[in-house]
């Protein structure tokens, strides 16, 4: 894709149409502000970069039926969602429809480069499906701060060898396409947005509860990154003074209390210690314990793995109600890998922010798990890169 809206009223009609599906020249007018000669004018703009065509006639609403106006169908954007210990590769439409998904195993840990060639080898595999000759564009999303104009990670702390490294500009170049990059959750939230739980709610936090804890914060319908991109990191918000180290070098950290990392070490204790024979065994067999362990041992009613997961949950919804005090928003959401922990998880967050946080912030709140899973990572990647596509060049 080479073409670009030319202006902000093209701008909006083409995302317009991504978020609403097809729609005919005479209920696209009645969501702009244009005299109907000038629409008309766009809409014959737009048609004749390739990036919209006419999709048939729409019903009639009286008089000369109107032509539907749709999204080239041939556009394709590629969403990429890494985190901690998986990757995840999408191909979208550009109604950000997912065509094709790729989940495998993989260590952030091991650097950048090794990162990619794994993301490319999906993205490979993903065009020989079929479902992409090539990408009109990526997004992509790391699990940490970035600078966000230059696509940059910054001083990561579970991303050791990434910090400044070049991933837009990198990608951009082995994909031939633009590229944007993000921190992980705001991609999370964006997917929420877009198609989850989120999509008529203008403010709202969503947390994501991976193998550490991040928070996006949707602010008016935008994503709010801070200054330098670090907004929103609150699993480096102190939980116990003078507490645990963390591995961002301070104490004390929610992070170092829960997350995906935290619990599996936490379990692992309570198993040597002979607290949990559920947990316990399934140590003896696999030679260590993960989440998902956790849940399954709660599932069986094992109440050290319940336990885990009450605590975890209180010391996350005290964290949460500071910050719904003091932003006050219309939804809270809460996704990532730990959601498998389900219904005990999301309850010890909603009583600790229900008794902590003020009734007028809390009266109307919902507290809820995201509706997409894995999706909403790739969902939002996919979103970040039309919104730049999307905009005046």
């Amino acid at each position: 894709m080479t073409a670009r809206p030319a202006n902000a009223h093209q701008a909006r009609l083409l995302r317009l149409l991504r978020d609403g599906g097809p729609n005919s020249r005479a209920q696209l007018g009645d969501q702009v502000d244009l005299s109907r000669s000038k629409l008309a004018v766009e809409i014959d703009r737009l048609l004749e970069t390739g990036l919209v065509i006419a999709d048939g006639l729409a019903a009639s609403r009286g008089g000369r039926r109107s032509h539907n106006i749709r999204l080239a169908p041939g556009l394709r954007l590629l969403g990429v969602d890494i985190g901690a210990t998986s990757v995840d590769v999408a191909v979208t439409n550009a109604e950000l429809e997912i065509l094709g998904h790729l989940t495998q195993p993989m260590d952030v840990r091991e650097g950048p480069v090794a990162v990619f060639e794994q993301v490319l080898d999906m993205a490979a595999k993903l065009r020989a499906s079929g479902v992409a000759e090539g990408f009109d564009g990526a997004g992509i999303g790391v699990p940490g701060p970035v600078r966000f104009p230059e696509g940059v990670p910054v001083a990561p702390p579970i991303m050791p060898g990434w910090d400044g490294f070049p991933v837009r500009e990198a990608l951009s170049q082995e994909l031939g396409c633009p590229v944007m990059v993000d921190n992980d959750v705001n991609l999370m939230a964006l997917g929420e947005q877009h198609a989850g739980v989120a999509r008529s709610v203008k403010d709202f936090l969503c947390v994501k509860i991976g193998t550490g804890i991040g928070c996006g914060i949707v602010v008016g319908g935008e994503v709010y990154r801070g200054t330098t991109g670090s907004a929103g990191d609150i699993g480096h918000i102190q939980a116990e003074p003078d507490g645990r180290p963390c591995a961002c070098g301070n104490h004390g950290c929610l992070e170092a209390y829960f997350g995906g990392a935290a619990l599996a070490r936490d379990a692992e204790e309570a198993a040597r210690e002979g607290r949990s024979a559920e947990l316990a065994a399934r140590l003896e067999a696999a030679g260590g314990l993960a989440a998902t362990d956790v849940a399954a041992a709660a599932s069986a009613g094992d109440a050290t793995a319940l336990d885990l997961i009450r605590a975890g949950g209180t010391r996350t919804g005290q964290v949460i109600a500071g910050l719904v005090s003091f932003f006050n928003p219309g939804l809270v959401v809460i996704g990532g890998g730990v959601t498998g922990l389900g219904h005990t998880l999301l309850a010890a967050i909603r009583t600790q922010v229900y008794r902590q946080s003020l009734p007028l912030a809390t009266g109307n709140l919902p507290i809820v798990l995201g509706e997409l899973g894995p999706a909403a990572g790739v969902t939002g990647a996919a979103r970040l890169i039309s919104d730049h596509l999307f905009s005046p060049a």
